[in-house]
């Protein structure tokens, strides 16, 4: 792209950047694809908007789109690996199958190991990507070995994260959505039990997708239309086999003359035409030549090494690496079987550790992988992290063979376990999880340390070493915010201990990270097991704040539940709770904790005149703030001052319910991230943020705001990261920031599949009134449409949209529309909503009616006076009527 045809001062990053702007990528496929952060990416494209002069993130793609229309390339790019060595013949294999993928929404391309599905599906993924306007996408399944991690494998692939409420495998849908993707799904047959209900799913929501998978087996979804991947051809009308040999054999300097042909036909012949073996046997060539090649391969293969034999299909390349295994020598024999219990691509240094030992120093390994790589049994692999080294899948599993025929397979899967172990220890001693280099780190390691707790989870002599691996991958997919698997994580380690007090410690840590799920029925199910399993101890107390925790789980987590807790149940928890505390500070606490939400679910119709259900609730927040305090514990206190807030929130006394908050964030603040004060921060932080919008201190909110957007649990929920900002940006009137930052808004939310969100529609419509103040009548439109998809079909009036819709009008010189926006009595809003807005709608309200010349215009500033006092927004617009009526007076 030419910088001369966009704007002065673009950088070539930021070109990278627009271009896949225009390609309407989301901020987080962006930072996959360039290996940036999303953050950094939001940077660049505010930067874009400033320097090629639009308004936001839709103009901005229809610039980029102009550009590359200007340039003939609107072609989608593929996220496709870029292989190493040329694709050599196979046309009408390449042709067929092509057809095959046109014609049907998914397609397995079925062979034996070493046949070439891998290369054949790049091939034509590559020659069809143009035709998917989503894009074509590779994933490597080769490191998974976990079935249930499928999912994530694909949602890593894609760039995406893991979002709140929804699991990643639903994140992948509703990322696709109705996009034309092509989805590459690279050596399934492990992973069968997972693949294939995923590709079902996917199918069922993404119409327009289609799937290449390779595999040794079929994968027996519906509709799966197989292609079985025949050997090179090895004929005179086409001879693919030979082509392949002498395009590799000219790759290492070793031209093959034409006279040679027929001995080069013959070799390929007794290799059946599969391609790894002839592309292990050409690496040989250097070194033995043609007539070395021909005499070795001439005798019976299997008398080499003895003739250990796999089915028929796996004939030829068994040989073919039993012939390569004996050419080895006994070093490097021993290097290549032991760092094939990797599964994922590792530096020499990973092989020194795991490979090295009293008979084979580091440099033997070192050595040895430079030789292995020059002979083709291992693939040097491009990384931003320095060199690295991969087996291909058929030769890992044959030499990991090797290492039970050589007795070493548990000793070597026990160093590969130290070294998962170590690498664990290092990551969790890191502070820097958020930055770009401890990412990298974690998902080289991920898929080693997930097949080191598998490998340890069914080793019964080594269960407490899966329990403590299990609560380090645990800790580490938390901090790289995998958060689903980081409570299938604790889930597994309390599964691994016989230790209940273990158990229950990793089932309260799998609740938190449910909790940050936003999946309430998961955090009520394990705070009743560790209560359950805790109270097998004897620990009465402990079962008691476990009990307390779940029943009021049932209240401030309600709307992430997915079906509501029967009537009934969190009371009967809680009275058994109470039975069980004694005098435990820690227990009674978390019991007047829940009396609280107990409380406000309840009737109260026998309270004396004095008291009201509000009063009465405020009565037990306090209750439960001091008994939290005496506990010392922060998140104790937190929970309680929330429960507070939420109390004079109801009594509608905002400005003491903003002095809550504050000390809840002030309490938050120096707390270490673990997945229960990540929960705590989000909650007190967005809470902090509308209370602030509430009580008109904009400044403060605009603080908290900034610091909701940058919380690392937030990273994949841009819209709701970002909607308090935006909310508060318009109200001080800094609707640049709000344009510029409504892109990650939309974007994630489109994201997310569009969903209704009622508590996020306000954002949408702060947006909408910055396009109207700037006079963009066409975006306001299309911004007041996403409010109402996100608002819901609710037909009650909600004062947030009152209030941004009589701003425009108010600017646009239109009291009496303005007032007619704001006619609805405060009292009849949406009582949701309202209490935020109360003192902004009445403001308003009453500078409409003196604007307008309502006859009651009096009356409404007396009202208004009475209501935002100490409001320092809403007083100034309230007297500014006042003086305007005095005036006209």
């Amino acid at each position: 792209m030419s910088k001369s045809k966009l704007a002065a001062g673009i950088s070539d990053r930021e070109a990278e950047v627009l271009a896949l702007v225009g390609q309407h990528r989301s901020n987080a496929e962006i930072a996959a694809q360039l290996f940036i952060s999303v953050r950094t990416v939001e940077t660049h494209v505010s930067s874009l908007l400033r320097k090629v002069g639009v308004a936001d993130r839709r103009a901005l793609a229809g610039r980029a789109a102009e550009v590359e229309q200007a340039e003939d390339s609107g072609t989608p790019a593929a996220v496709l690996p870029s292989p190493l060595t040329s694709f050599v013949g196979r046309e009408r294999e390449r042709s067929a199958l092509r057809e095959a993928v046109r014609a049907h929404r998914h397609v397995t391309a079925l062979g034996p190991g070493g046949v070439g599905k891998t290369r054949l599906a790049l091939a034509v993924a590559a020659d069809l990507f143009g035709e998917f306007t989503g894009g074509a996408w590779f994933v490597d399944l080769v490191p998974v070995t976990d079935p249930a991690m499928t999912g994530a494998a694909v949602a890593r692939a894609l760039g995406l994260g893991e979002q709140q409420g929804r699991s990643l495998d639903d994140s992948v849908s509703a990322a696709l959505g109705e996009r034309r993707v092509l989805l590459v799904l690279d050596n399934c047959e492990h992973l069968r039990d997972g693949v294939a209900p995923f590709i079902e799913h996917l199918l069922a929501q993404c119409a327009n997708v289609t799937v290449l998978a390779t595999s040794r087996a079929r994968l027996m979804v519906p509709f799966e239309q197989v292609f079985t991947v025949p050997p090179l051809s090895l004929g005179d009308d086409a001879d693919d086999a030979v082509a392949l040999f002498l395009d590799r054999a000219a790759a290492l300097g070793w031209p093959v003359d034409a006279k040679q042909l027929d001995q080069v036909h013959e070799i390929c012949g007794r290799l059946d035409g599969l391609a790894l073996a002839i592309e292990l046997a050409a690496a040989r060539l250097p070194t033995l030549g043609l007539d070395g090649l021909g005499a070795s391969l001439a005798d019976p293969l299997r008398l080499l090494v003895g003739g250990r034999r796999a089915d028929e299909r796996h004939q030829s390349v068994r040989a073919m690496l039993d012939w390569s295994q004996a050419l080895l020598t006994a070093e490097d024999r021993c290097v290549l079987r032991r760092v094939a219990v990797f599964v994922a691509p590792f530096t020499a240094a990973d092989a020194m550790a795991v490979a090295g030992s009293p008979e084979l120093d580091p440099i033997a390994v070192a050595d040895g992988l430079a030789r292995l790589t020059e002979q083709s049994l291992l693939t040097v692999v491009r990384s931003a992290c320095g060199t690295r080294y991969r087996a291909l899948e058929t030769i890992r599993q044959y030499e990991r063979e090797e290492l039970t025929a050589a007795g070493e397979l548990d000793e070597v899967l026990a160093r590969h376990l130290n070294w998962c172990v170590a690498t664990a220890d290092g990551l969790l001693a890191d502070p820097a999880s958020a930055t770009r280099e401890w990412r990298s780190a974690f998902d080289a390691a991920a898929d080693d340390i997930r097949a080191a707790l598998t490998w340890t989870a069914v080793q019964p002599e080594r269960r407490a070493e899966a329990h403590d691996l299990a609560i380090m991958l645990a800790q580490l997919t938390f901090a790289r915010n995998l958060i689903s698997e980081s409570q299938r994580r604790y889930e597994q380690a309390a599964a691994l201990t016989d230790d209940p007090v273990a158990s229950a410690a990793a089932l309260r840590r799998a609740a938190e990270a449910a909790g940050c799920r936003m999946r309430g029925e998961d955090m009520y199910r394990l705070y009743r097991a560790a209560a359950e399993t805790i109270g097998g101890t004897g620990d009465s107390a402990a079962s008691a704040r476990d009990l307390a925790t779940a029943a009021i789980t049932v209240y401030r987590m309600s709307d992430t539940f997915a079906r509501p807790v029967a009537a009934g149940e969190a009371a009967a928890l809680l009275s058994q709770a109470r039975e069980l505390a004694d005098a435990d500070p820690a227990a009674l606490a978390a019991v007047a904790l829940a009396e609280c939400g107990v409380h406000s679910d309840a009737a109260h119709t026998d309270l004396p005149e004095s008291e009201t259900p509000a009063t009465v609730a405020i009565a037990l927040a306090q209750h439960a703030v001091e008994l939290a305090d005496r506990t010392g514990d922060p998140l104790a206190r937190s929970a309680a001052l929330d429960a507070l807030t939420a109390a004079q929130c109801w009594a509608g006394d905002v400005f003491a319910a903003a002095e809550t908050t504050r000390r809840r964030v002030a309490v938050l603040t120096s707390m270490p991230v673990t997945p229960a004060s990540a929960l705590e921060r989000v909650n007190a932080l967005s809470e902090a943020a509308d209370i602030g919008i509430g009580v008109g201190d904009l400044e403060e909110s605009h603080r908290w705001a900034e610091q909701l957007r940058d919380l690392p649990l937030l990273a994949e929920r841009g819209d709701f990261a970002t909607s308090a900002l935006l909310v508060v940006d318009a109200l001080l009137g800094n609707l640049d920031e709000v344009l510029a930052g409504s892109g990650r808004f939309v974007d994630s939310w489109e994201l997310s599949g569009r969903p209704c969100v009622p508590s996020l529609a306000p954002a949408a419509a702060a947006v909408a009134m910055a396009h109207g103040l700037r006079g963009d009548d066409d975006a306001r439109v299309e911004w007041l449409a996403i409010a109402d998809t996100l608002g819901g079909t609710s037909d009650r009036q909600v004062a947030y949209r009152a209030v941004f819709d009589a701003m425009v009008l108010l600017d646009r010189g239109q009291p009496e529309r303005a007032l007619a926006e704001l006619a609805t009595e405060p009292d009849a809003l949406d009582e949701q909503t309202v209490w935020i807005w109360r003192h902004w709608y009445v403001a308003l309200r009453a500078e409409a009616a003196v604007l307008a010349g309502h006859p009651d215009a009096r009356g409404f500033v007396a009202a208004a006076r009475t209501t935002v006092s100490g409001n320092p927004m809403a007083v100034p617009i309230v007297e500014r009527a006042a003086a305007l009526l005095a005036d006209g007076a």
